[in-house]
């Protein structure tokens, strides 16, 4: 099967870029509409999986990504000689959920919310390029805004954060009597 002119100027961008190109960005470059970007990209996907190739393109964050394919994963680690799935402890997942489901917030919001300080959570979550700053709250000393990444979406498997499961109203609801009921308990002491 041979690619079309366009599926190669996509192709051809998408190892130059590296990350995520938004469609909107590559139907403005290729000069063609977003349904032929995608049925290219879709194309490109099958004839890689035919030919068993190594890469792969996905959708995130409305845009696509050229990505190597998941059996090969173990190859990368290898020659990268450190594991690219990072240990994200329970202080470091906490953290991370509470970003992915209130974001923007701020350091001092997380940790109203988790009830301990955050610092090294944010910090190594920012080294992990999981989270990033999206902005500045509007209020006397600006406190750095966070929210997710792409890469955030890209390790677990979402095109947008959107696709976030969705949590319980019951769950929230106990999880809030939980707090008023160890503050209750933390004021009577």
């Amino acid at each position: 099967m041979q690619k079309t002119e366009l599926e190669s100027k996509l192709e051809s961008l998408l190892f130059f870029v590296g990350d995520s190109i938004p469609s909107s960005k590559l139907c403005e470059v290729c000069e063609t509409e977003e349904i032929t970007i995608h049925m290219a990209i879709y194309r490109l996907n099958e004839i890689y999986k035919k030919s068993n190739s190594g890469i792969e393109i996905i959708e995130v964050n409305n845009g696509y990504q050229m990505c190597t394919v998941p059996k090969n994963i173990a190859y990368i680690q290898k020659y990268k000689q450190k594991p690219i799935k990072r240990l994200l402890t329970q202080a470091l997942l906490e953290t991370l959920a509470i970003v992915a489901y209130s974001q923007p917030i701020t350091k001092a919001q997380i940790e109203d919310i988790r009830g301990v300080r955050s610092e090294h959570a944010v910090s190594k979550l920012l080294e992990y390029d999981l989270i990033e700053e999206v902005g500045r709250l509007n209020v006397i000393g600006r406190p750095i805004l966070f929210g997710t990444t792409t890469s955030f979406l890209r390790h677990f498997g979402f095109k947008t954060i959107e696709e976030l499961p969705k949590v319980k109203e019951e769950l929230i609801e106990r999880f809030k009597k939980e707090i008023e009921e160890e503050m209750n308990y933390i004021s009577e002491e």
